[in-house]
């Protein structure tokens, strides 16, 4: 089972999705407070498993409603992922992969593993 840990930066805190592994799935944005950090990993938790998944890698692909999983490719060619939420806010974000194959994994990692995720403070 995965879980949701939450740093404290020196901006304010952040989440990581972790798979069982260990491996970071998605990260947040930096909340000011630990409760907004907080409520946003109800938002993924809440979102992830009934997000749709927009492929901006595809030409001609039809938008999706959020919540969705929007993925694209960056800079470097990786392709990645973004949870937006209902209101359009991006909520959680991945890492690069060289396989767009491997993105998708990712997505249904998160959608697999955010419901039940215990959260725990990084030490």
């Amino acid at each position: 089972m995965g879980k949701f840990v939450i740093n404290e930066t020196k901006t304010g805190y952040t989440f990581h999705l972790k798979a069982a592994n260990g491996e970071t799935i998605a990260t947040s944005e930096v909340y000011t407070t630990e409760a907004a950090c907080k409520k946003g990993i109800e938002s993924v938790r809440k979102n992830a498993p009934v997000a749709a998944v927009e492929d901006t890698t595809v030409e001609g692909a039809p938008a999706a409603k959020n919540p969705k999983f929007v993925v694209y490719t960056d800079k470097a060619g990786e392709y990645r992922f973004r949870l937006t939420a209902t209101n359009g806010e991006t909520i959680a974000a991945s890492e690069g992969y060289k396989a767009k194959a491997s993105a998708m994994n990712g997505i249904e990692s998160v959608r697999k593993n955010a419901p039940d995720a215990p959260v725990e403070k990084a030490e």
